[in-house]
């Protein structure tokens, strides 16, 4: 599971979900959530939060120019990647916290994803999860 400590910016609600933006060091982030009655009290503007998402969450982008939807957009350095037959795992730091990306091998080859390249981790709010700190 990767995790990042981030604080909760600003907050839009419409029926039952909430759009929660978050700020990791300085970068923006998105939780895309379904409102409770239990999540409501701690979910407030300037709060520190724990920011999780799986490692199958995350789709990796390198060299890439024009516009996409996904909120989530995370400059990353890779640092290791291991490939097996069908899936691969590429290890990158974001600012100083690490991230795992499992993808397949397929896509780490035609990425041609190597240790140093700078690349982006894509993660879509709905994938993003937020925990009390």
């Amino acid at each position: 599971m990767n995790k990042f400590s981030g604080i909760i910016t600003q907050i839009t609600r419409s029926d039952a979900i909430m759009l929660v933006d978050l700020e990791v060091g300085g970068h923006p982030m998105s939780a895309l959530l379904t409102e409770s009655p239990f999540s409501s009290s701690w979910l407030k503007v300037g709060n520190a939060v724990s920011i999780v998402f799986k490692e199958t969450e995350v789709s990796l982008m390198k060299g890439f120019t024009g516009k996409i939807s996904l909120r989530n957009q995370l400059p990353c350095k890779v640092i290791s990647v291991s490939k097996g037959t069908i899936l691969g795992c590429v290890a990158m730091l974001f600012q100083d916290y690490p991230i795992t990306a499992a993808i397949t091998s397929r896509s780490i080859d035609s990425l041609n994803i190597c240790e140093g390249d700078e690349i982006l981790a894509l993660i879509k709010a709905n994938e993003v999860s937020i925990m009390k700190s």
